[in-house]
């Protein structure tokens, strides 16, 4: 159910948001140097390497570490643009392509880059990593990167234990109204 879920949502999001995401990607093309769309290598299901698009904030240059690893990240991020489509999540746009190819899923925890260790670690040991990873999820509407690695790992947890079709649609909507309505919170 979940799966169908999925595949029914991302398609309707896709045509729905796709005027958006041509706009954004010729704003991306035009304001800096470099490729639209950058894909990043991310842990999903049980340990699994895949590659998750995003469009382009950052620079071609920028090290390939999760952005609370860079000492200074504001240095790399492209101008207004990239500011812009971070602060409103734009950028993470094309993850529905990763839904519906089944590497991802709408609602999960996120999938983290393999320098996450810890977080790594902490999901594997709770069985939070035999989850899909999600565009958008508990922890993430409640708090995202404002939250202890801890607190991330007890609110997937969370998410783990009480998973439903109902759950999810809660999360897609309180999702959706920050990123309608409160773009100064990343969902």
């Amino acid at each position: 159910m979940k799966r169908l879920f999925d595949i029914l949502f991302s398609l309707t999001a896709l045509i729905i948001l796709s005027p958006l995401m041509i706009m954004t990607a010729i704003a991306v093309k035009i304001s800096s140097r470099g490729s639209v769309l950058y894909w990043s290598e991310r842990i999903g299901k049980d340990g699994q390497l895949f590659f998750m698009p995003k469009f382009r904030t950052m620079c071609p240059t920028t090290p390939k570490l999760a952005t609370a690893e860079i000492d200074t990240p504001s240095q790399y991020i492209t101008g207004r643009t990239g500011s812009f489509l971070r602060k409103t999540s734009i950028d993470e746009l094309p993850q529905f392509f990763s839904v519906l190819t089944g590497d991802m899923s709408v609602v999960g925890p996120r999938p983290v880059i393999r320098t996450e260790r810890h977080l790594l670690r902490m999901r594997r040991e709770k069985g939070i990593n035999a989850l899909l990873p999600g565009v958008t999820g508990w922890a993430q509407i409640n708090g995202r990167d404002n939250v202890t690695t801890k607190d991330k790992v007890r609110l997937d947890e969370e998410y783990l234990h009480n998973q439903s079709l109902l759950f999810d649609m809660f999360i897609i909507a309180l999702t959706t109204k920050r990123f309608l309505w409160d773009s100064s919170v990343r969902h």
